[in-house]
């Protein structure tokens, strides 16, 4: 368990990884392991790395075959992430949405620094 003290962040946000479908993207037409990364920044920098959970708010996937999909956090920093999106075999999918949040320390108006 993540203990805090001191006030807590909260930050959420929205963002659609790809539509392949309009243009024929490799998550749409090809096959195989595929991956799509997306650097996100936060607004604020937290006090150390938050915890972030990341979720597919939206799918747009081709019925013929399995949907088969990864999603991820990774290399979480004070001042950001990636998202982590991954397919394989014969899955085609046109769009992906994904929704995240990150909880952390966050620095207070009466912070300050003594150097």
């Amino acid at each position: 368990m993540k203990r805090f003290n001191g006030p807590i962040g909260i930050e959420q946000g929205s963002k659609i990884l790809f539509s392949d479908y309009a243009h024929d993207g490799a998550m749409w037409t090809g096959s195989g392991p595929r991956e799509v990364r997306h650097a996100q920044e936060f607004t604020e920098s937290f006090v150390e790395p938050p915890i972030v959970t990341v979720g597919i708010s939206m799918w747009d996937i081709a019925h013929q075959t399995n949907s088969r999909a990864d999603i991820m956090a990774e290399n979480i920093t004070v001042t950001g992430f990636e998202i982590v999106f991954r397919t394989w075999a014969d899955t085609r999918i046109a769009r992906i949405r994904a929704d995240w949040t990150a909880i952390g320390p966050a620095r207070d108006e009466d912070d300050w620094d003594v150097a």
